[in-house]
């Protein structure tokens, strides 16, 4: 896509489902943006909720075990995420998002088509990594493309449209794909063998729709100084950018946000799976269905709230609507301390609540740091970003996994919810200091270059 020019009030910028739509960039672009928000999401979800049917049905783990597990597979690859995801966004500055987004697709199918072929733990781990790699790149090309397609008067309402679409992919995954194995299973056939056609089936879908997107996508470059800069001084440059403070609120808001979705996607469907089979007597399949049930409240409420939010981000200072989403969620989370049946009708109402509060987080953060940072390394700071996230899903993957094990299966939406706090102390800190800015300043490490 062409760099972005100011607004002019001679020329009216070209519409498309309430938003002004950016130079170069057409309705078919868009609606590639709104299917990668879709598809993205859709299997990035599908693998932590149906992760502990694997685990438990191919691996037989024990149920003292399986928080243990479920925390490892999310520690492994949030090291690769973290690992992967600065590279990922500076790349997409020099070779364009289109590479990115299709090595994602790639690597996400290639992870789950071989998941349930895991023979041993370290395979799972192994192929768990595979995963997290294409996850990388697929949320960081989410969160560039999202701003690079509409103008700054409209990214508030951009990242609530994208969190409507994501909320429908995860509504898919965690009430349509995981369910899968349970009507094959009852169909008559074995659980491993529901289970890799299952996954077959997924991964068949991604690499489609990868392709879909990839011919949909603008090929524009965002950049032409940027694809004459070393990797490595764009990444640096998406780091150097914190000392921004409303970047940095941003990267901090980015790192409870992302470990928000992942507390969601995992411990709460292991949550309600372990008290279904250990204290119901419900089969594994069934325990499933009804993890997804739960899950599928948080993103059915976070799919409607999140236009409120995305509105928001655009009537009141970004770094306000921050802070009152980091606050919301930290409420929410916290609020998992009450719950002592999560099959009872209480657990559907904090579900509501942490759904409002996943959804507050994620679309805030980012339309804050595309206001913040120069667009022409626009794709280096959404990988740090993005980085931030993994570095969060990684804290509370590791401490909330071993605290639910030891301590109670709320653990993990407590550790989210207390660092939101944290998120929201700091941001009442900085917010007077925070000044947006100008669209068409360069970035330091590229205007040299021009």
């Amino acid at each position: 896509m062409p760099d972005e020019t100011v607004d002019s009030p001679e020329v009216r910028p070209r519409r498309a489902l309430g938003l002004d739509l950016a130079d170069g960039v057409s309705r078919v672009n868009l609606s590639a943006c709104l299917s990668l928000a879709l598809f993205s999401t859709m299997v990035i979800s599908f693998v932590p909720a149906a992760q502990p049917f694997v685990i438990t049905e191919l691996l037989g783990m024990s149920s003292e075990e399986k928080g243990r597990m479920v925390g490892l597979l999310g520690v492994a690859a949030e090291i690769a995420m973290i690992a992967s995801l600065a590279w990922y966004g500076a790349l997409a500055d020099r070779v364009g998002r289109r590479p990115v987004v299709i090595a994602g697709f790639t690597l996400c199918a290639a992870g789950v088509a071989l998941f349930p072929f895991a023979g041993n733990e370290a395979v799972l781990v192994g192929l768990r990594v595979l995963f997290a790699l294409g996850v990388a790149a697929l949320t960081t090309m989410l969160s560039t493309v999202a701003i690079d397609y509409v103008r700054d008067s409209s990214r508030g309402k951009s990242y609530g449209l994208i969190g409507v679409f994501s909320g429908l992919g995860a509504l898919v995954a965690v009430l349509v794909l995981v369910r899968i194995p349970q009507q094959l299973e009852a169909g008559g056939m074995a659980p491993a063998t529901a289970a890799r056609l299952s996954f077959g089936v997924v991964a068949a879908g991604v690499l489609a729709v990868g392709a879909l997107v990839w011919s949909t996508m603008s090929k524009a470059q965002v950049s032409r100084t940027a694809a004459r800069v070393p990797l490595h001084r764009l990444v640096a440059e998406g780091v150097a950018l914190a000392k921004d403070p409303g970047v940095a609120l941003s990267y901090a808001a980015a790192f409870v946000a992302r470990a928000d979705l992942a507390v969601v996607a995992g411990f709460m469907t292991l949550w309600v799976q372990d008290y279904a089979v250990n204290e119901r007597g419900m089969s594994a399949a069934e325990a499933l269905a009804r993890g997804g049930a739960v899950v599928g409240i948080a993103q059915t409420v976070a799919l409607l709230a999140a236009p409120l939010f995305g509105w928001l981000g655009d009537r009141m200072q970004r770094q306000n609507v921050v802070i009152l989403a980091q606050a919301v969620a930290a409420v929410s989370y916290l609020s998992t301390l009450l719950i002592s049946d999560p099959l009872g009708s209480g657990m559907m109402i904090v579900a509501a609540l942490v759904g409002l509060g996943e959804i507050a987080g994620i679309v805030t953060a980012g339309p804050l740091l595309a206001q913040q940072a120069p667009a022409d390394v626009r794709g280096s700071a959404f990988g740090v970003q993005t980085l931030c996230g993994a570095a969060g899903i990684l804290t509370v993957s590791a401490l909330g996994g071993l605290l639910y094990d030891v301590w109670r299966p709320a653990a993990p939406f407590v550790v989210s919810g207390t660092l939101g706090l944290l998120v929201v102390i700091f941001g009442l800190i900085v917010r007077r200091r925070i000044r947006p800015l100008p669209e068409s300043q360069p970035s330091p490490v590229t205007s040299g270059l021009a």
